[in-house]
């Protein structure tokens, strides 16, 4: 039988009273700004935040300490917000999504959230006075989200903090970090959070090269270009309504300039981009606080590193989704103990002026080593939050809507830094996994894996190198031997066990990587992180251990409590939508313009053929941003986090509407009048290493293995239950699924597209 097109009227009359019922009734507590501080100082009375050293940190990896005249260059002190402050911080950013509520859309300036919610000045002065009596300079301080960006030598910082500054030798490459918990004076305490890093070990960009490929295709890859994107996810009727982007910014936070800003030329008119959008425009900025500019402040030129890829794909693939839009790098260079990424946006949200209305960003590593980094220790349950957190509740607070890659590492996300199985256990991305963000995960095309690739895709390229027919059926990326697809495809019953997919030698030699998109459930933003093979060398630990932590995951949004297939886990869940991100496993790759020869760049000559590719949810990210361009150009303004009316939407979708007829893997057949597509079909489950390659035991960290080398990651260790599979509705592959992009332009809020 067949199903007409859902109407989008209910669904827009509906999604009001959704967006009001999301929410509880909320107190008007007002923040209470007071000192924190209330005794003297005593250099004897220290306390220890714990939790912030590495898990590289271990006798093996140390190679004694830097000289005590090595500068640690724009380290951040976090400070706390009153426990009433920190609450009232939380209802507002409710208030200010809820359509009932005053408040609702009346974004704060950073001036406002600096006398709201900053610290008492009091305690300023004294932190302040105390970090320059020890001989750390005070570079900035951000009110706002209670920073205080501060430098010094490593002699120094370990007066002040009452640790040590090593060299490491990590698989071959050096690093720089303490390698023990940080010490304060007690009468500090209450006032101070911890410090964000001590070390100079970087997030890594969500993006990788071509995979391996299951046969030789007879056609060749199905290289994705703009018009792909364009005809599968519906950009194309919102641009024939005149909405492309025009007037809007998308801001794409790096550690890299690009290599050459004629790539971005280059991709946008060899894709029709520039002769039918001659709007869109494209520039690098290294945003400096207000209080200090000048490129000879916090936040220095990085001119051009191995990260360019990132920085590149970033800003053609935010261009092609919103073509008319200003593309903006916001770029700063990393230091020997900080992130260029964070000193971006810590000067966007907190550094003074006007935030942009979109930032996308494209880093991660899994939250224990984000909380091993420092960025929220401590021993408060209330208090001791990220970081990250703070900063994104900034952002939010001004309207921006943060877009962040779920990651590529399947469930796996802490085994970022390694490629040949999971080791750390179940993880999200620390990066993404706040309430204050939309995490952007990953899909595949299914057409090759049905048998269908003819009708999806035409033989002939258009004019533009387009040739998608229409919307192509998606499944869960995974490019590993953990997806039970493929193992299927191979004519393997199990990915795990001697006979399993995992444990062949075909397995071993293609497949054994964490090249998947990326989801699980928060359970490491805030206590002392559980990292399996860490090692304190103040307590003698070495190589591989595991050391008892009290983490806790963000507590779940009102937003992410109402659509169905979402578990009552009581915490934040990832993803909240994704897009295309496979890199060949089933014949179909990103296709863009990068040209660096120091880092694998090609040429952009002639057609795309010889181009660049690439996959990871670094590519849907950026997209996902465009269409949040496209949304704010059709709506009138910022929208702060789209999660509230996203999750409002897929509880229409998927509780109220057909959710059957939105499955994605109906393919041309989805119902026409479907927002999401409901992918249900794959998983995005990934090998695991329950030993080392000499033989010693790991242990069993999520990791389910009969026979044999390789298990795979599981939600148990006896029983296999991979993490994770598609199911009807939202999921941990995909969150809601992707969107049909003029839907969801319909029935936003206020669109002027009906």
């Amino acid at each position: 039988m067949s199903q007409g097109p859902m109407s989008l009227a209910k669904p827009i009359k509906l999604l009001t009273i959704l967006l009001i019922c999301i929410l509880p009734m909320l107190s008007k507590a007002e923040a209470a700004k007071r000192p924190l501080i209330t005794q003297p100082i005593d250099e004897q009375n220290l306390v220890v935040l714990a939790g912030n050293t590495r898990p590289e940190v271990t006798a093996k990896n140390d190679r004694g300490p830097v000289a005590d005249n090595l500068l640690l260059d724009h380290m951040y002190l976090q400070l706390r917000r009153t426990p009433e402050q920190d609450r009232a911080v939380k209802e507002l950013i409710d208030r200010l999504h809820d359509p009932k509520a005053p408040e609702y859309h009346h974004w704060l300036m950073v001036e406002q959230i600096e006398k709201r919610f900053g610290p008492d000045e009091q305690d300023l002065r004294i932190i302040t006075g105390w970090l320059e009596s020890h001989g750390l300079r005070v570079n900035v301080v951000y009110r706002a989200n209670g920073v205080i960006d501060f430098s010094g030598l490593a002699g120094a910082v370990r007066s002040a903090f009452h640790t040590e500054v090593h060299n490491l030798s990590v698989k071959g490459e050096a690093h720089i970090a303490n390698v023990s918990s940080v010490k304060i004076p007690a009468a500090l305490a209450p006032a101070i959070v911890g410090v964000v890093s001590i070390n100079d070990f970087r997030p890594r960009p969500a993006s990788h090269g071509r995979s391996q490929i299951v046969v030789t295709s007879p056609g060749g890859y199905y290289a994705v270009t703009p018009g792909d994107i364009a005809t599968i996810y519906n950009f194309n009727p919102v641009f024939a309504e005149g909405i492309a982007g025009k007037g809007q910014t998308v801001v794409a936070v790096e550690d890299s300039n690009l290599y050459s800003p004629n790539d971005w030329t280059t991709f946008r008119k060899t894709f029709g981009l520039s002769e039918n959008f001659p709007y869109g425009s494209f520039r690098q900025i290294h945003p400096q606080p207000t209080s200090n500019p000048g490129n000879a402040g916090p936040c220095a030129d990085p001119g051009v590193n191995g990260d360019d890829f990132e920085a590149t794909l970033d800003a053609e693939y935010a261009s092609a989704a919103a073509p008319n839009a200003a593309i903006v790098l916001a770029t700063c260079a990393n230091t020997n103990t900080n992130f260029g990424g964070y000193i971006a946006l810590q000067n966007l949200f907190a550094g003074g002026g006007k935030p942009p209305a979109i930032v996308s960003i494209s880093y991660g590593e899994g939250e224990p080593w984000v909380q091993a980094t420092g960025v929220g220790v401590g021993s408060d349950p209330v208090l001791a939050e990220a970081y990250i957190n703070e900063l994104y509740e900034t952002g939010v607070m001004q309207g921006v809507s943060i877009f962040v890659a779920a990651g590529d590492e399947g469930g796996a996300s802490g085994d970022s830094f390694f490629d040949d199985g999971a080791e750390q256990g179940i993880e999200v991305n620390g990066q993404a996994s706040t309430p204050n963000n939309v995490a952007v995960g990953g899909t595949d095309f299914g057409d090759y894996y049905l048998g269908e690739t003819s009708t999806y895709w035409s033989p002939t390229n258009g004019k533009y190198f387009n040739s998608a027919l229409s919307y192509v059926p998606e499944i869960a990326w995974n490019s590993t031997c953990g997806s039970q697809l493929l193992a299927n495809f191979l004519g393997y019953a199990t990915t795990y066990g001697a006979d399993g997919l995992c444990n062949s030698a075909l397995g071993e030699e293609y497949w054994l990587t964490v090249y998947a998109g990326s989801g699980g459930a928060s359970s490491c933003a805030a206590g002392i992180p559980s990292i399996h093979g860490s090692g304190d060398l103040s307590n003698g630990e070495e190589g591989y251990a595991v050391v008892s932590g009290t983490c806790r995951g963000f507590p779940k949004p009102a937003y992410q409590r109402i659509v169905s297939g979402n578990p009552k886990d009581g915490v934040r869940d990832l993803p909240d939508v994704s897009l295309f991100s496979a890199s060949g496993l089933w014949y179909h790759i990103y296709v863009f313009c990068f040209s660096d020869p120091d880092n694998y760049g090609v040429p952009c000559v002639g057609g795309p053929a010889t181009w660049e590719v690439g996959g990871g949810t670094s590519f849907a990210t950026p997209i996902m941003a465009g269409v949040q361009a496209l949304l704010n150009e059709a709506s009138g303004g910022y929208q702060g986090n789209p999660n509230y009316v996203y999750y409002a939407l897929g509880a229409l979708e998927y509780d109220f509407g057909r959710a059957s007829a939105c499955d994605a893997t109906r393919g041309n057949k989805v119902n026409p009048g479907c927002i999401f597509h409901d992918v249900t079909l794959g998983d995005d489950d990934v090998p695991c290493l329950p030993l080392m390659a000499d033989g010693t035991t790991i242990g069993t960290f999520n990791c389910y293995l009969t026979t044999g080398t390789y298990g795979v990651l599981s939600l148990s260790n006896t029983s296999y239950e991979p993490a994770y599979k598609a199911t009807p509705a939202w999921d941990f592959t995909t969150g809601l699924g992707s969107v049909n992009t003029y839907n969801l332009v319909r029935a936003w809020p206020g669109s002027r597209l009906r």
